[in-house]
């Protein structure tokens, strides 16, 4: 495959034979991105965990302390008497059946949805509409609650919710390129401690097999495993 020009340029101002720390790496990564438009900060975590066993799913969430630097567009769906709850706490789209009708429809121009858990039952025809997008609520993630102003506070501010895949990787955002290096360092740090924390006790082996950040249509940058504090 033909490697462009910008491509070449970027691969020239570091070595990609190479593992980095997360700072390091962020640095780079600030250094390599060529996008017109503000690129995202995304991490790929290869964890020794077989997702097909139960006893060795990965999910859950973790409070960025730098945020994600982008509009979480947040869909509340609940009953009315929390309706002025959510949007007082800020929430885009506050609703029901309208908007379940909506998403059955194919709407999907949101980031997460919340709802209180006696309106779940209203989701499951929904599931293979929300599910691949990794939008259905879930009470794991703090989705399902009936919190719900706390819960569009949280992910307004940078909560996210993470799930291994069936290869065992876990692929999220960190945050944006215009971050100071510090601040995506920092916000990368804490989700692989709350992956850390939540080490299945099924896994055996090598917890953290690799870790490797990137930024939109950037090379990928290797994270030196050993050199991350608290894992």
């Amino acid at each position: 495959m033909k490697v462009g020009k910008k491509r070449k340029e970027a691969e020239a101002k570091y070595d990609n034979t190479k593992s980095y720390t997360l700072l390091e790496a962020c640095n780079i990564l600030k250094q390599i991105s060529t996008t017109k438009f503000e690129a995202s900060v995304d991490i790929d975590v290869r964890l020794g965990v077989d997702p097909r066993q139960a006893n060795q799913m990965v999910r859950g969430v973790a409070s960025l302390p730098h945020g994600l630097g982008k509009v979480v567009r947040t869909l509340v769906l609940c009953t009315p008497d929390k309706e002025e709850e959510a949007k007082a706490a800020g929430a885009d789209h506050v609703g029901l059946d309208d908007y379940i009708e909506k998403i059955a429809g194919g709407w999907t121009d949101i980031d997460i949805i919340i709802a209180v858990p006696s309106v779940m039952a209203k989701l499951g025809r929904l599931g293979k509409i929300l599910g691949p997008r990794n939008l259905m609520p879930n009470p794991k993630s703090g989705t399902v609650t009936m919190e719900v102003g706390k819960a569009v506070t949280e992910v307004k501010a940078g909560k996210i919710d993470f799930k291994v895949d069936k290869t065992g990787i876990i692929h999220t955002s960190v945050g944006k390129v215009s971050f100071d290096a510090d601040k995506l360092s920092e916000n990368a740090l804490e989700l692989v401690q709350v992956l850390h924390r939540l080490k299945p006790s099924a896994a055996k082996g090598t917890y953290f097999r690799s870790i490797f950040m990137s930024s939109t249509m950037s090379p990928s940058v290797s994270i030196d495993v050993k050199s991350i504090p608290g894992i």
